[in-house]
């Protein structure tokens, strides 16, 4: 009788660690009083500043497009390279100076700025060194795509998406999801700043109100942290069928165990 009373203890206590709830795995959930009602957003973003390692593609237009020639990527040059690769080959990356080398204008310091500074500095640098007004430049500069960094129960490694705004769930869709063991309650995003500044926030991507948060949209160098369920260290399933079978061989095992031990 007292073995049967240990062994029912532990199956009471395995089965309220086993499974893994519904809310727990399931993105976006809106809270029970909010149903029926219509999920207004307002999101202050504060706009993205430059920093060392960032790739910017700088496109120069105006009436003669011979005179603005070398300052954009010849076409036929790296032909064969596509997406990213030709952005590290026609794009400028900042250095450790925060500096890019622009032909003809030579190095201009980015660092801290935002992409639309950029734009207008460059735009300045132009007009006064090399063109006049009536040569009607204009001017692109964007973030050769948003680069960021993935790791734990998540797709790991580095990922970059060219769209100038990317949410987290399009971070997360796009590193391949966060896996059944993945903690969806608290995904840390680690964000670092020009001064070797870094902030660590926590969103709870199973809350409607997580579309809230002002970290709800990624920025370049960012790093995805999402650590694991106490279930998978336990090595218990997520399903109430892997749990009942894991629960079944515990206590097989002990059962035998102690038929062993008390013969």
């Amino acid at each position: 009788m007292k073995y049967k009373s240990i062994v029912c203890i532990l199956l009471v206590i395995l089965s309220f660690t086993s499974c893994i709830p519904t809310k727990k795995i399931t993105y976006l959930q809106a809270n029970e009083a909010a149903v029926d009602s219509v999920i207004t957003i307002q999101r202050l973003q504060k706009p993205y500043r430059i920093q060392v390692n960032d790739l910017l593609s700088i496109r120069v237009k105006a009436l003669d497009q011979e005179l603005v020639g070398m300052f954009n990527p010849i076409n036929d040059a790296n032909a064969n390279a596509t997406g990213e690769e030709r952005m590290y080959y026609d794009g400028f990356t900042v250095d450790l100076h925060g500096n890019i080398r622009v032909p003809t204008l030579g190095e201009i310091n980015v660092l801290g700025f935002t992409v639309q500074e950029v734009r207008e500095k460059v735009e300045q640098e132009l007009l006064d060194q090399y063109f006049k007004d009536e040569a009607n430049i204009f001017v692109t500069v964007k973030l050769a795509g948003i680069r960021y960094t993935t790791l734990g129960e998540i797709g790991s490694g580095s990922q970059v998406i060219y769209k100038e705004q990317v949410s987290i769930m399009e971070a997360v869709a796009n590193a391949g999801g966060i896996t059944e063991f993945g903690d969806m309650t608290d995904v840390k995003i680690i964000r670092q700043y020009p001064g070797a500044r870094e902030e660590i926030q926590s969103i709870d991507l199973t809350n409607i109100d997580a579309t809230k948060s002002s970290y709800y949209y990624i920025q370049p160098n960012d790093l995805i942290l999402v650590n694991p369920l106490p279930q998978k260290s336990l090595g218990l399933g997520t399903t109430g069928l892997e749990s009942f079978r894991t629960i079944v061989s515990i206590v097989t095992l002990l059962t035998t165990s102690i038929l062993i031990f008390t013969r």
